[in-house]
């Protein structure tokens, strides 16, 4: 079952339930994902459906921000309920230590290649360690993993 298959049966079921919140923000979900396969003209793939996801994050991330500096916390509150239903179809964020031994391990092995990779590698290096967290089914925020790489290649 695709995601918007998921998305679309979970939101028959929060309609029978008169759950109008969790509606809201699975309507939206479909909205997004719907409009994304218009602009691809075809089908999106997994990945494809998560990046759209993430994007919705992230702009209920920074509505927040906004929101809180602009003292309308209930405004925040209601962005911060949708990130949770957004978040409960992606996979699980990848902990510091994984991203740490991720990162480490794809040192490693650019090492052994014979090539020390510095910070002029650094964009080749975040897209190994996304590639290589992404197999392990988890998902990390590309600021986080930014900062971990930079600072083991400073080293």
């Amino acid at each position: 079952m695709s995601l918007a298959e998921k998305v679309t049966k979970d939101m028959v079921a929060s309609m029978k339930a008169h759950d109008s919140e969790r509606t809201s923000t699975l309507r939206m979900m479909m909205t997004a994902l719907k409009n994304k396969a218009i602009d691809k003209r075809s089908e999106l793939s997994e990945g494809e459906e998560l990046q759209a996801l993430t994007t919705m994050v992230k702009q209920r991330h920074e509505s927040i921000e906004q929101f809180t500096k602009g003292n309308r916390p209930l405004l925040a509150e209601k962005e911060a309920a949708e990130i949770v239903v957004i978040e409960a179809y992606m996979p699980k964020v990848a902990a510091e230590t994984e991203i740490r031994e991720s990162v480490a391990a794809v040192l490693a092995d650019l090492s052994a290649t014979g090539t020390k990779p510095g910070p002029r590698d650094m964009g080749n290096v975040i897209k190994a360690v996304q590639a290589k967290i992404q197999t392990t089914g988890l998902r990390a925020d590309g600021r986080q993993v930014s900062e971990i790489v930079k600072a083991e290649l400073a080293k």
